[in-house]
């Protein structure tokens, strides 16, 4: 979701508004994945400011949602007046909640009929988000304007180059693609939109043929100056294949490369080209409002910098200390990457490459596009006067642990473009650097690309544009830390907490060990970003007899002692007490040393 020294980034628990920031980073076991997912999307959701929405056109569109439903809405447009009108009934008994762990029905729902219930919960665990609802809303509903009241004040080239907007879907819900397409032809000038194409990347649906078909003539008669192209894959191919597919069937200037599960805020394109018309190198996002899986209405972002973990997850930032210095929200900001939706010259996206069509299903290539772009000669920036609504799915039906996908996308990654700093892909994971055992496919063409291109080294995109990466270069051994007289290992402990613990060994996340170069150690994980703080084995002192395992910083600041003198297969001592950290009848201790011994699993470095 970048650059910059010395820039304050926000904590978990505070909130600087002009200067928004998101971080996460993977420490937790692989296993626990999607307990991650859901609380990097709940501090993401923390560092948003929530819109102030228009009361009385929510009001109406409540009213709209409550009431018991009785019979489906034509499926054509209507005025959401009549929409409105249609579905207010009679008030019913009060309906009893069939579904009360569902996370569909936790503010959305209430007195909805039993059977209503049933089909809602029934479509929810098939797309991942409120078809129900999405079935019954009008497909040209209006959308709050969340843009900087500056962006309103503008005015944009008229000879501005034209556009193709590439849709790209995997059995997504009708009433989702009819509404991305109306607002994609409503909100785009016909001078501008000179064709869609709409890539399927073979879903199973069966409304998606026959009903879409119709749907898609209908716009088609409505709009004879519009083209739309049709691409169907006969098996899936994953989204940067769909993407690139998308690309090579567009004729226009300019390609915007979409979800399908968006809508498009007014005057969207206009900022997009206006930046491209100037600069033919430079790769542009618009800002992402979203939409809510349960409640379809929107919530504004504020915008950000598109980054990335070592694990290569996506995550937001704030722009740069640069940047906030014009104290105008309504420029472009410069970012590492993008997240997936991008707007590029047709023929320039082509020059560098496309996409990595090698990556399967989801993950990494927008991170790899990101690197590649600013390495081999172009940039990429957010605009913010560029706004699109995007549906955040509560899962992805397609594939619900994203993981294994997504650890094999970031291994060819690393191999293509990390050079020296390859392995900290491996760290992320925690997979060994030698012999993964993961195919990552053949990579050779993607390194005669970067050869033929002349890129810049990762070096000199850690140091230039990501400086906030932290890159990892003084570690020296990491994994599980075993204590071989006990035969037990240290583990975190309980958390929240400050007390690590002795543990038989299983060797997943809350056991990970980090052991660098100016002796400090870190348990239950590493931080990705220079400007979070990792969690610092200590001896406290002043006679105690417990380890802690406290914020570095905080830690130094507090006198503990968070350097260690560390051996394979020998003691492990603070420098700081001279003390040993040791087990004695199962528990962890901070003792003058008795010669136990310590075994980390890898080695990164001799020390």
């Amino acid at each position: 979701m970048f650059l910059r020294g010395g820039y304050k980034h926000v904590t978990d628990k505070e909130l600087d508004t002009p200067r928004m920031s998101r971080t996460f980073d993977l420490e937790a076991s692989i296993s626990n994945i999607h307990n991650e997912l859901r609380a990097f999307e709940q501090k993401q959701d923390a560092m948003q400011k929530m819109l102030e929405e228009d009361r009385g056109r929510w009001r109406e569109a409540a009213e709209a949602e409550q009431p018991p439903v009785k019979k489906h809405l034509e499926k054509k447009e209507q005025p959401e007046a009549k929409i409105q009108d249609q579905q207010k009934a009679p008030k019913e008994k009060k309906s009893k909640k069939l579904f009360p762990m569902s996370v569909l029905f936790n503010k959305w729902g209430e007195n909805l009929p039993e059977d209503d219930q049933r089909k809602a919960q029934g479509l929810f665990e098939s797309y991942g988000y409120n078809v129900f609802l999405s079935d019954r809303l009008p497909l040209d509903r209006v959308l709050p304007d969340t843009r900087d009241p500056r962006c309103l004040k503008k005015s944009y080239p008229k000879d501005l180059p034209n556009l193709g907007v590439v849709l790209i879907y995997l059995n997504e819900a009708l009433s989702i693609i009819k509404r991305a397409l109306r607002s994609i032809i409503d909100r785009t000038p016909k001078s501008l939109l000179k064709e869609i194409i709409m890539v399927d990347d073979n879903s199973s649906n069966e409304d998606l043929k026959g009903d879409l078909d119709v749907y898609v003539k209908s716009l088609e008669q409505q709009n004879p100056g519009l083209r739309i192209t049709r691409v169907r894959h006969k098996k899936q191919r994953g989204l940067a294949y769909a993407r690139a597919s998308g690309w090579r069937a567009a004729t226009a200037d300019v390609v915007a490369i979409l979800d399908a599960h968006i809508e498009v805020h007014e005057m969207w394109a206009e900022p997009l080209l206006t930046q491209i018309k100037a600069d033919r190198k430079v790769v542009v996002s618009p800002v992402f409002d979203r939409v809510n899986f349960d409640d379809l209405k929107v919530v504004q972002y504020i915008p950000a910098a598109h980054a990335f973990d070592w694990a290569l997850w996506c995550m937001y930032e704030g722009f740069s200390p640069e940047y906030h210095k014009l104290n105008d929200s309504s420029l472009p900001g410069k970012s590492p990457s993008v997240m997936g939706i991008l707007v590029a010259e047709r023929k320039f996206l082509g020059e560098i490459g496309l996409l990595d069509e090698g990556m399967k299903v989801y993950g990494g290539e927008n991170v790899e596009l990101g690197i590649r772009v600013w390495t081999c000669g172009g940039s990429i920036e957010v605009v913010p006067c560029s706004k699109i609504a995007h549906i955040e799915r509560y899962h992805k039906p397609y594939m619900p642990d994203l993981s294994p996908a997504m650890k094999r996308n970031a291994l060819r990654v690393a191999e293509v473009w990390m050079d020296e700093y390859k392995h900290n892909i491996n760290l992320a994971w925690s997979l060994p650097f030698e012999n993964h055992g993961i195919d990552i496919g053949d990579i050779s063409e993607r390194k005669k690309l970067r050869e033929r291109l002349n890129c810049k080294p990762f070096k000199w995109y850690l140091e230039n544009v990501y400086p906030e990466l932290d890159p990892w270069d003084n570690l020296l051994a990491y994994g599980g830390l075993k204590n071989l007289d006990a035969n037990m290992c240290i583990d975190q402990g309980p958390v929240p907490g400050h007390t690590p613990i002795a543990y038989i060994c299983y060797y997943y996340g809350p056991q990970f060990t980090y052991y660098r170069e100016n002796g400090e150690l870190y348990i239950g994980g590493i931080k990705s970003h220079k400007y979070n703080d990792n969690r610092c084995l200590t001896d406290v002192g002043k006679k105690e007899t417990e380890p802690g395992l406290y914020n570095c910083k905080e830690a130094m600041q507090k006198g503990m002692g968070i350097h260690w003198d560390f051996t394979q297969g020998k003691e492990l001592k603070n420098r700081q007490t001279k003390r040993c950290l040791e087990i004695e009848k199962g528990q962890l201790l901070i003792q003058e040393c008795s010669g136990q011994t310590w075994e980390i699993q890898n080695i990164i470095k001799a020390f």
